[in-house]
């Protein structure tokens, strides 16, 4: 092996379950997901999956497995062609022996309710769908989405991050994944709740102008720490915590 070298090592569900387990499911947690190039960009062509593989995909499968609830925000869910979100039969199980709902519920962020109730987010999903917005938000489209799904309103004016929290803990739903995009990673940056980063680094170099994982308007660091970094395949698995 050459100096400097990590060897790659095969995917292990069983693995991934130990390293991404949940020592409390009763807190509250918001636990982030992204894949990124080497070089920073967090799509290719214009979505995220083309950053992954099947390794990828696999410790989504356990993070999705391990969450009450999967929140995206509505631009991610039109990019990304969220729709029949569905757990395998092996992941349906485990969640069985361990007293969870054999799907988690997926939830959406949109401030504008700028969703057609028709999209496959809402006509394929296998649990009720969950859609987060404020008071002010227009009452002729929430209207037509709570015919759809329930609908959470969370602040008056915009869509407040730990106000949506707490009513999805209130909901049953304390251990929430949330797959982007960027914006609402943003969001959640700024509001301080984000307690877990799950960074799949891709082995692309892609430039171009592709964004970021988080984007706000201001910088608001948070210092996070490494819980481990398992390399898989040419894909390193970083999961950082709140220090």
């Amino acid at each position: 092996m050459q100096e400097g070298h990590v060897q790659p090592a095969h995917p292990d569900r069983a693995a991934l379950f130990a390293a991404y387990a949940l020592d409390d499911r009763a807190t509250p947690r918001v636990r982030m997901n992204f894949v990124m190039s080497l070089d920073g960009a967090v799509t290719l062509d214009g979505r995220s999956g083309g950053l992954g593989d099947e390794n990828d995909q696999l410790v989504m499968g356990v993070l999705r497995t391990l969450a009450d609830v999967v929140l995206v925000g509505a631009g991610t869910v039109r990019a990304e062609g969220y729709g029949g979100l569905r757990l395998r039969a092996a992941n349906v199980e485990w969640r069985r022996e361990q007293g969870l709902a054999d799907q988690p519920r997926v939830a959406v962020v949109s401030a504008a309710l700028d969703l057609d109730p028709g999209h496959p987010f809402f006509s394929e999903a296998v649990t009720r769908p969950i859609v987060v917005t404020h008071a002010a938000a227009p009452a002729g489209r929430r209207a037509a989405l709570e015919a759809v799904a329930d609908v959470l309103v969370c602040g008056e004016a915009s869509v407040d991050p730990r106000t949506m929290l707490a009513s999805l803990a209130a909901a049953g739903l304390p251990q929430v994944l949330c797959e982007g995009g960027p914006h609402l990673f943003g969001a959640l940056i700024e509001a301080d709740v984000v307690d877990e980063l799950c960074l799949s680094l891709s082995p692309m170099l892609v430039a171009g102008s592709a964004g970021r994982i988080s984007r706000t308007e201001v910088e608001v660091p948070r210092r996070m720490r490494l819980a481990h970094a398992i390399p898989v395949g040419d894909l390193l698995l970083l999961r950082y915590t709140r220090r």
